[in-house]
C-alpha cells in the first residue's frame, strides 16, 4: 500500500476574478516534486450566485508551458481564447486546455448561468508539460460528460469516472502528453474501494465533499488533501457518508521547473523571455486570430 507522506487541511479561499472563490489545495511552490507532473489544484465553491446582468469571471490572461484541466460539478463556465475557440462546459464536462507555446484566455460564468444564478462547484488542475512539448501549438479538448467512461466499484461501493488514464480496462478520453491517471471518484455511504496506480508514481487524494479514510489511517473531509509516495501501488478508500474525490497520479516528468504566475518553463531565463514576449504583444490576441 502506498504510504501517506502528508495530509493538508482545507485552506482558506481567495477570489480569482469576481467569479471564482477558490481554495488552492496544492501548488508546485508548496509541494514541488511530490506531485510531479501536477502543478496546482484550485477548488472553486460550492457557492451560490444570485442572478446577474453581467457575467462574472476572469478577463483575458496568458498561459504558457503547461495545461489546465477544468472539471465542472455544478454551474456552467464559458471560455474564449486567442486561437478563436470558445464554448460552454457544464456539470460533468471537462475542458483540457494545452497552453503550449502561449495562449490568451478568459473564463466567465455562462450567459444562462448568469441570468438564472445557482450553485457553482468546479476544479481546475494545472498539469506540467515536458520540455519537448512546451513549444507545442495551443489546443483544446472539450470532453462531454457522456464521453467519460464510468467504472462501477466492487460491492456497490460507488463508481469512478476515468477522465485520463485507465481503470479496469476502460480508458479515459483525455489525450495527455505524459502518462497519468485522473479519476473522478464517487463513494456511497460506507463504501470501501481499493484502487491501484503504477509503482513509482506519486498519488494525490483530494476530497471534493464528504468524509473519506485513506489507507485505514488519515481521515479527510471537504477540500482536504493527502499526498502519497511512489512506493507500492494500492490505495484504500472508505467513505463515512456519500463522498466525491479526485485521485491523481502520474509518471514524474523530472524536468526542472521555473514557474512564475501563469508561465511554467524549465529555467528562469525562459520565464524572462516569455514575460518579455507577453509585454511586447508577441502572444496572439483574439483580434489577430
Amino acid at each position: 500500500m502506498k504510504a501517506i507522506r502528508s495530509v493538508h487541511a482545507a485552506p482558506r479561499h481567495h477570489w480569482v476574478g469576481n467569479g471564482f472563490p477558490v481554495r488552492s489545495l496544492f501548488s508546485h511552490h508548496d509541494h514541488g516534486r511530490d506531485l510531479d507532473p501536477f502543478l496546482l489544484m484550485d477548488y472553486a465553491g460550492p457557492v451560490t450566485f444570485q442572478p446577474a446582468s453581467k457575467p462574472r469571471g476572469v478577463s483575458e490572461h496568458p498561459h504558457k508551458g503547461f495545461e489546465t484541466v477544468t472539471i465542472v460539478y455544478q454551474g456552467e463556465v464559458a471560455h474564449r481564447d486567442s486561437t478563436g475557440h470558445g464554448g460552454v462546459i457544464g456539470p460533468g464536462d471537462v475542458q483540457w486546455m494545452t497552453a503550449g507555446a502561449g495562449i490568451l484566455h478568459e473564463e466567465f460564468h455562462s450567459d444562462a448561468f448568469t441570468e438564472a444564478g445557482g450553485a457553482l462547484q468546479m476544479v481546475q488542475l494545472w498539469v506540467n508539460l515536458p520540455a519537448r512539448a512546451k513549444g507545442m501549438e495551443p489546443g483544446y479538448q472539450v470532453i462531454r460528460a457522456g464521453d467519460i467512461p464510468e467504472v462501477s466499484l466492487a460491492d456497490g461501493a460507488g463508481a469512478v469516472r476515468v477522465i485520463a488514464g485507465d481503470l479496469a480496462g476502460r480508458t479515459g478520453p483525455a489525450q495527455t502528453q505524459t502518462p497519468m491517471q485522473v479519476w473522478d471518484v464517487r463513494l456511497r455511504r460506507e463504501g470501501r474501494a481499493r484502487l491501484h496506480v503504477p509503482e513509482g508514481w506519486p498519488a494525490t487524494v483530494a476530497v471534493i465533499d464528504g468524509t473519506v479514510m485513506v489507507n485505514d489511517d488519515a481521515v479527510l473531509r471537504d477540500a482536504d488533501l493527502a499526498i502519497l509516495g511512489t512506493e507500492g501501488s494500492a490505495l484504500a478508500l472508505e467513505a463515512n457518508n456519500e463522498a466525491r474525490l479526485l485521485v491523481l497520479s502520474g509518471e514524474p516528468i523530472g524536468d526542472p521547473v521555473a514557474a512564475r504566475g501563469p508561465f511554467v518553463m524549465n529555467h528562469e531565463h525562459e520565464i524572462e523571455r516569455t514575460r518579455a514576449d507577453f509585454r511586447h504583444n508577441r502572444f496572439l490576441s483574439r483580434e489577430a486570430s
